[in-house]
């Protein structure tokens, strides 16, 4: 009897089964690939972070220790793929002799390299002039001794005679911060900025010259073995890749008992991506749930909607002598197909849903977390929507209350206690404190291996969902009770003279569509809240892309050659609308050496974008219109505020290098705002200035930084601009594609475009479903109903009357609805997250072009469904009731 029973129902219950399993195929789906691209996203996250690292590991030796002992600890403790050994020795300052002056600096640095070192750590280094072998000067040490390759440069060692070095080259390093950390020593016990001035020599001349200096001054002299770590071996997830090497580590520290530091760059790289690729698993959840819900709830309603025809099939089932457990197991087999029908299915659509958009399947990637939820929540979504209907109405069913088509309208607990107001006002009070005092995702930050994530905080926009999903279902219901005159005079434009009845009708069924409509517009709310905060997701990644490239286009080069000597030419190029010389000099505020930027304050906005946010007072035109009626005026980052406790209007006094003597001199500037973000400029301390002043002042007007706005592509852009400075020495040309790699590891910087692709899909999905399948299910469920008025002499032009208005009702209704809470929702998230964006955004993106297009798709559902019932309309009224 049973395989029977669900042969008949597959025969007779085609379409209901077939939007059962489509709920199911959709959550399964929907959760199965949220994982691949989650598990891609993040192993991306920290495969780029990795990349990033010029230096793992630098173990630095105790005195009296040899590096051979301290590497054979390091091979036992991880595997390793290059060790290179480095010697660091403070000197009291260099000398050069430049025709009839001499220049010296102060204390500085030399370094110990092998000649493979920078092979093996090739981001270290960037050559700017001469060759890579012998003696390199660092760019800043060249422009204090005015020295270029072939120059004599004087060491003053410490406690021991000058020696005289021929320079081979100039350098540029950019991880100077890592590569003269002060190893082994407590935060903010050691200076902060790297060294003024470094020397790089091979090793065993570093040995030659510094071994006698170790002998009677060995504070002066350090050693430190740079590692690099066989990547292949970590784990693809931030957190496990980060307790991974945190764990070598502290294991490498036991083994060697004293003998040596280690400063973990890598992990404390991880650190911060582990936090990112949290934010990313908390904000694809919050993103993916609801479309996982809501794929549920269609599933629910699916079989809700035929309710009473399983009602009546009961009562016949019992009429035939069958018990409740006889029934319990039909609908059992029935939950069971129909669950792992779509289970299977769900599955299958993953896997070329992310073979199509992400270039992986969902079993090769480390999401089988994710898989096997999918799996679990298609498994038991079957027995959850289909038995648990089956159970209540087994147990309520006889044959004279199978009859019954309508109940007590009685309020529901949640509505007598105002369950909705009291989400709605829990939400509004958890946003308020969670934004007032900032969002923190990481609750331990601290280096620990494990952390976590404030889910609480995000407890606001799913209290402001549910909340609002209910207001929905209780001003639904009391507008249907008691509005049936308006809905009438609303109607009358579809349903003419019927209007009354129709109107009256619609309200005795208002607990079926009011469930319409809220599955309607958490359908557009999900689409909606989807579209607007992805939009916003990636118009925030190219806008934090250009803040660190600069402009879609910046050529960088340097004081002995700038790029300004090509401005002409650059912005002379095709695909080139605008071009803006920037100064990046340095400058001492106190003993501290920041980055100084000159600038044209009136124009520096047509060649890259002057956020609001970058700026304290929240008005990017009115700072920079008041630095250029101030001609000393300088803006200050908001660290250097505050370690040097400054206020606006105070005098500041800088000491900037000047071009005719190379000495440092004292310039007065008025410091007039506060800056937190400017195009290239680091994330902590910097200075903005008018460039003309600078000039001025430093006796040379070169720009060593050109900004280009690029009227077509960057890349392309980017190309004719190395051609036209490649006759420059040490001059550097990126783009926005470039810099978005170099800021990979960031949460911002996750290509969201295969998410948004795969999640907009699924929205256009379950909008059509929500509108079409229900509405079409919720017709074919009243045939009973349109069969009798066919046979009073109801007209098909009648009937469609009562079809179209529903159709309509359900349309508008749940359309503005959802579209207002998925806006409110994409606002509320956007908010939260204000601390993900570097700048936060200043509006939401809307995709104007989408909402059109998944309100045409809706409108498109209800067409096609009421058109179908129509159909089912003209059958004679005999032949349907005697089907029925």
């Amino acid at each position: 009897m049973t395989w029977l029973w669900f042969i008949g129902l597959v025969k007779e219950r085609m379409g209901r089964l077939a939007g059962t399993g489509a709920g199911i195929m959709l959550t399964v789906a929907l959760l199965a690939a949220l994982g691949a691209f989650l598990a891609q996203s993040t192993a991306s996250m920290t495969r780029r972070a990795v990349a990033g690292v010029p230096v793992d590991w630098q173990v630095q030796l105790v005195s009296g220790t040899t590096a051979q002992a301290i590497a054979a600890a390091i091979g036992k403790a991880t595997e390793v793929s290059r060790l290179q050994t480095v010697g660091y020795a403070d000197v009291d300052g260099f000398e050069t002799h430049t025709g009839a002056t001499v220049q010296t600096t102060g204390t500085g640095k030399v370094i110990g390299l092998d000649a493979s070192y920078v092979r093996d750590y090739p981001m270290q280094f960037r050559t700017l002039l001469g060759r890579r072998d012998g003696v390199f000067i660092a760019q800043q040490t060249a422009a204090n001794l005015h020295a270029t390759v072939g120059d004599v440069v004087t060491i003053h060692r410490v406690g021991l005679a000058s020696a005289n070095v021929k320079v081979a080259g100039i350098v540029d390093l950019p991880y100077a911060d890592s590569m003269f950390q002060a190893v082994g020593v407590p935060a903010g016990a050691a200076p902060q900025a790297p060294p003024d001035n470094v020397l790089l020599m091979p090793i065993d001349e570093w040995h030659r010259l510094f071994d006698p200096q170790a002998a009677i001054r060995p504070d002066s002299i350090r050693v430190q073995l740079h590692v690099r770590l066989t990547h292949d071996r970590l784990p693809s997830d931030p957190q496990a890749a980060f307790a991974a090497v945190q764990g070598a580590a502290r294991n490498l520290e036991a083994r060697i008992a004293g003998n040596g530091v280690v400063a973990d760059n890598l992990a404390a790289r991880l650190d911060t991506v582990r936090s990112d690729a949290l934010y990313a698993k908390v904000l694809f959840f919050f993103l993916g749930a609801p479309g996982a819900l809501l794929a549920a709830f269609l599933t629910m309603a699916v079989v809700v909607s035929g309710a009473s025809q399983r009602r009546r099939d009961q009562a016949l089932l019992r009429i035939r002598g069958a018990s409740h457990a006889q029934i319990m197991r039909l609908a059992a087999v029935e939950a069971a197909c129909v669950g792992f029908g779509g289970t299977i299915a769900g599955l299958l659509l993953a896997a070329l849903l992310s073979r199509m958009l992400h270039g992986v399947g969902i079993f090769d990637s480390s999401g089988i977390g994710w898989i096997t939820v999918a799996i679990l929540a298609g498994i038991l979504l079957a027995p959850a929507a289909i038995l648990a209907t089956a159970w209540i109405d087994a147990r309520q069913t006889t044959v004279a209350t199978a009859r019954m088509t309508i109940g007590h309208d009685r309020a529901r607990l949640w509505q007598r206690i105002g369950l909705d107001f009291i989400l709605i006002a829990a939400s509004a009070l958890i946003f308020w404190k969670t934004w007032s005092t900032g969002y923190q995702v990481v609750l331990a930050p601290e280096g620990t291996p494990s952390s976590s994530v404030d889910y609480p905080a995000f407890l606001a926009p799913v209290l402001l969902w549910l909340g609002l999903g209910l207001l929905t279902v209780r001003l639904c219901l009391v507008g249907l009770s008691r509005g049936r005159e308006h809905l009438a005079g609303w109607l009358n434009p579809i349903a003419g003279s019927l209007a009354g009845v129709v109107a009256a009708s619609i309200s005795r069924q208002r607990r079926r569509m009011t469930q319409g409509i809220v599955l309607i517009a958490l359908a557009f709310a999900f689409a909606t809240s989807t579209a607007v905060f992805n939009t916003t997701y990636n118009a925030q990644a190219r806008v934090d892309a250009e803040l660190t490239n600069g402009a879609d286009v910046t050529v960088t080069g340097t004081s002995q050659t700038p790029a300004s000597t090509k401005l002409r030419e650059l912005a002379a190029m095709p695909g080139v609308s605008a071009a803006q010389p920037m100064q990046h000099r340095l400058a001492y505020v106190g003993t501290d050496l920041q980055d100084l930027y000159g600038i044209d304050a009136t124009h520096i906005g047509d060649a890259t974008r002057m956020s609001n946010a970058y700026f304290e007072g929240g008005n990017a035109n009115k700072t920079l219109d008041l630095l250029a009626r101030t001609p000393d005026g300088i803006l200050v980052s908001e660290e250097t505020v505050k370690d040097f406790q400054l206020h606006v209007g105070d005098e500041l006094n800088l000491r900037l290098q000047n071009a005719q003597d190379h000495q440092y001199h004292v310039v007065r500037f008025h410091f007039i705002d506060v800056v937190r973000e400017f195009p290239t400029a680091p994330r902590d301390s910097f200075l903005v200035a008018n460039a003309h002043y600078v000039a001025q002042q430093t006796k040379v007007d070169g720009a060593e930084v050109v900004l280009l706005k690029a009227s077509t592509a960057p890349a392309q852009v980017a190309s004719a601009a190395r051609a036209v400075v490649a006759a420059l020495p040490g001059v550097k040309v990126t783009d926005l594609g470039e810099a978005q790699h170099v800021i990979g590891s960031s949460l911002t910087a996750v290509d969201l475009s295969g998410l948004t692709r795969l999640e907009l899909g699924f929205a256009v999905l379950l909008v059509a479903g929500a509108t079409g399948l229900v509405l079409a299910l919720g017709l074919a469920d009243r045939r009973h109903t349109f069969a009798i008025l066919s046979a009073l002499g109801a007209k098909p032009h009648q009937l469609g009357a009562f079809l179209w208005s529903e159709a309509s009702l359900l349309f508008v209704a749940g359309t503005g609805t959802g579209i207002l809470i998925g806006f409110a929702l994409a606002w509320m998230l956007v908010k939260l997250l204000t601390g993900v964006f570097d700048p936060p955004p200043e509006v939401l993106g809307v995709p104007w072009l989408y909402l059109a297009a998944l309100v045409g798709v809706a409108f498109v559902s209800v067409v096609f469904a009421v058109m179908g019932a129509q159909r089912e309309t003209r059958i004679p009224a005999v032949q349907r009731m005697r089907e029925i």
